[in-house]
């Protein structure tokens, strides 16, 4: 750094040669210095070219220039004394004789601070204080300077302004808590003139939103010496807003409370909004917005969307919340009504969430399903008779089920059906019952070609309808004569078609067991039963009584004949009851046994007195 003083005489020299001789001076007018270190006034002056002074001395003055007011005296170059505050604290640096009155103060404080004047004294009465003074600041600290405004993502430089005056003492500066500053680097560089000198240190980074608030210090020390200094500045970081946190996709069901939260940090504030499906629920601006829904309901379901914005950006985020509900009532087709033959198409369609499962059922049968869907379809590519009736739509989740009907209605031609036939009553009436299924009613007619006889249901004398549903049963009755008709036709019309059926006779034999049914079956089996015991209870009477003393009466051969033919009878009936009992032996356990118990004990008595009646066998049959 003496190159710089040495400088200092060429400088002034250049500057009196071009300016005309005239009392002048020249000094910073500021200039500054580190409390315990040193600093150096640089100072020339000019006088007079008529004056030839055979010495030169000078004064230098603090805070006055005026000698009368008995200023502190910081340095005299004619008796080397000085003020007691200053005493061995200053020195001329310069050389006086060739203008040069540069000053330099060691361990400088704070109560140094002030403004220094020059005095030239220049013998008798040319002496003269110069109007010109330097301002001397004294630092605890260094200076750093940071830009109006720091940009997220905009390179920055903060600069660290060291005052470099002190001949004796080279500083040196350092960064301090640049941790966590993206590429950054330091770069320094002298700066000044003759006057005054600046040591700049320049720190260069890339700042981000960790950045914001975070402190950078500048240190200056001495080598040599314990002092240092640091310098502070807080980062006032501009950045576009961020989401930090928000609430995670969730589902809940209809009737709860939900509450979203979005938490933003920016700088400055930014402005927070809640969105849904491109519409505005709520705004404000903050860094913590949060949006309640006191009751959900199926229409809440959806993407939610959390945005923030400032002047340097804009962000979002999206959640979504399922709002779980049992199925809808299923819309279903109005009740229609097809042709038979014609394709019908059945549409079944609700809503719920989870998606539901969804039936077509008719009958308590499932028709078709679904499952996970929202819609079901059921076609039907020629529709019967046996399509006719009420259909179900049922739709069901874990949450609830629901369901809605509808009718199918076929219209079709006549069906004349099996039981449709002709039978004779006890008294001697001939009845034909024709049974027609169809829809609309049929018109239904019965013809016996043979006598060139037609009646239809309008001849109530003859014929009787009932209906019951889609089903007309229509009865002719007739009084029977020596001989049955040949051929009864029965005849049935609608819009739709017509159907021609012969009705057959019913056999008589058949018939006589339809009417005795299951039940009389079981009696006329228990008689069998009971004759055939009868049978052979009679057979072991006999065989008793030949053995004994009893006279047998006389008898007529035509008996002798009948006896015969009843023996092979017997004979016939027991083996049969036999089979009969022995099979339901091998059938059934002995456990809730039925038997039947028969008594044969009463014996034969041929006497006057005895009546026909009296003489009849009989058996008693107690059923358990």
């Amino acid at each position: 750094m003496a190159w710089r003083w040495i400088s200092l005489p060429i400088f002034f020299i250049l500057i009196q040669g071009v300016l005309s001789r005239h009392w002048a001076a020249w000094m910073p007018q500021s200039i500054s210095a580190f409390k315990e270190t040193c600093v150096a006034i640089p100072c020339s002056f000019d006088y007079p070219e008529d004056i030839r002074p055979s010495a030169v001395h000078g004064v230098w003055y603090f805070n006055s220039p005026y000698p009368k007011n008995f200023p502190p005296v910081v340095y005299k170059t004619k008796t080397s004394s000085a003020h007691e505050i200053y005493m061995g604290r200053t020195k001329v640096i310069g050389d006086l004789q060739q203008s040069n009155c540069s000053i330099q103060i060691d361990r400088v404080s704070s109560e140094l601070q002030g403004k220094y004047y020059f005095r030239a004294d220049l013998g008798g009465y040319n002496q003269y204080t110069f109007s010109e003074h330097a301002n001397l600041y004294i630092l605890d600290e260094p200076f750093v300077v940071q830009p109006q405004e720091i940009i997220s993502g905009t390179e920055v430089e903060i600069t660290c302004l060291v005052a470099d005056n002190c001949p004796d003492m080279k500083p040196e500066v350092s960064w301090t808590d640049v941790e966590g500053l993206e590429h950054h680097s330091v770069f320094a560089r002298l700066e000044g003139d003759n006057l005054s000198w600046k040591h700049i240190s320049t720190l260069k980074f890339l700042p981000s939103h960790k950045n914001n608030g975070q402190r950078l210090g500048c240190k200056v020390a001495y080598p040599g010496t314990e002092l240092d200094y640091k310098g502070f500045v807080t980062m006032d970081v501009k950045y576009s807003p961020r989401i930090v946190d928000i609430n995670s996709s969730t589902e809940t069901t209809e009737g709860t409370q939900v509450a979203f939260m979005c938490i933003v940090d920016s700088n400055p504030v930014s402005r927070v909004m809640w969105y849904k499906d491109d519409a505005l629920l709520k705004e404000d601006y903050t860094g913590n917005l949060t949006l309640e829904l006191e009751y959900v309901t199926y229409m809440h379901d959806g993407m939610y969307l959390c945005a923030a914005e400032n002047e340097f950006g804009r962000t979002n985020r999206t959640m979504g919340l399922a709002v779980m509900y049992a199925p809808w009532k299923p819309s279903v087709n109005a009740s229609l009504v097809a042709v038979e033959g014609e394709m019908v198409t059945i549409f079944c369609n609700t809503q719920g969430n989870p998606d539901p499962i969804l039936s077509i059922m008719k009958d308590k049968q499932i028709l078709n399903s679904a499952v996970f869907e929202n819609e079901l379809v059921l076609e039907i590519p020629k529709v019967t008779h046996e399509h006719d009736g009420e259909y179900w739509c049922l739709a069901e989740n874990q949450y609830g089920h629901s369901n809605s009907s509808f009718n199918l209605t076929v219209a079709f031609s006549p069906l004349v059906l099996p039981e449709s036939k002709c039978t004779v009553t006890k008294d001697n009436h001939v009845q034909c019952m024709c049974t027609v299924k169809s829809n609309p009613d049929p018109y239904i007619m019965f013809e016996i070609p043979e006598r060139n006889f037609t009646v239809s249901e309008l001849n109530a004398e003859f014929v009787h309808s009932q209906r019951n549903g889609y089903m007309v049963s229509s009865i002719l009755t007739l009084q029977k004569e020596e001989e049955l008709p040949k051929v009864v036709l029965c005849s049935a019309s609608n819009l739709y078609g017509k159907k021609i059926h012969e009705l057959s006779f019913q056999d008589t034999n058949r018939l006589l067991w339809a009417k005795i049914g299951p039940v009389g079956a079981v009696v006329i089996f228990v008689i069998l039963v009971a004759f055939g015991g009868y049978m052979i209870k009679t057979r072991e009477k006999k065989t008793v009584t030949e053995s004994s003393s009893f006279i047998q009466t006389e008898t007529s051969p035509s008996y002798s004949g009948e006896k015969k033919k009843l023996g092979k009878l017997e004979s016939h009936f027991l083996s049969l009851s036999e089979r009969i009992l022995l099979s339901k032996r091998k059938q059934h356990k002995p456990v809730d046994s039925e038997y039947a118990n028969i008594d044969f004990s009463k014996q034969n008595v041929t006497d006057i007195y005895t009546s026909p009646e009296e003489l009849t066998e009989y058996a008693e049959i107690r059923v358990k």
